[in-house]
């Protein structure tokens, strides 16, 4: 994405979108060709499956969204994402590769963070 002046952060748009549960915006931000990768069970999502999460009952929230890398072509964004179904939070990791200044591929890593997670060395 390009404004006037410079660069306009699509993962910022994103995150943005999400947080609002904006499916306007988000629509526009995900390609048609769009593909999901999460890290768990080995699924694979869509666009339309992405979108569902927008605008049903159990969309995830996520708090201190950094982006650590972003160019023309891919993204790379941390997160700590929590979930509609209880289970624990996680500390997300997502890769994400840019096509036509939409998000057309994103996959993630992530570490669980119970209740009682204590980082090592920090006691």
């Amino acid at each position: 994405m390009r404004a006037e002046g410079g660069f306009v952060s699509i993962i910022a748009a994103y995150n943005e979108a999400w947080g609002t549960a904006n499916v306007e915006a988000l629509g526009e931000i995900i390609h048609d060709e769009f593909v999901f990768n999460p890290h768990v069970g080995g699924y694979t999502m869509s666009k339309s499956d992405m979108m569902g999460f927008v605008s049903g009952d159990s969309m995830p929230t996520s708090e201190n969204n950094r982006i650590l890398f972003e160019n023309d072509e891919v993204g790379v964004a941390h997160s700590i994402v929590h979930f509609a179904n209880d289970s624990d939070s996680e500390a997300v990791m997502s890769f994400m590769r840019f096509k036509d200044g939409q998000i057309i591929s994103m996959e993630t890593g992530a570490t669980p963070l119970s209740e009682d997670y204590v980082l090592v060395g920090s006691e």
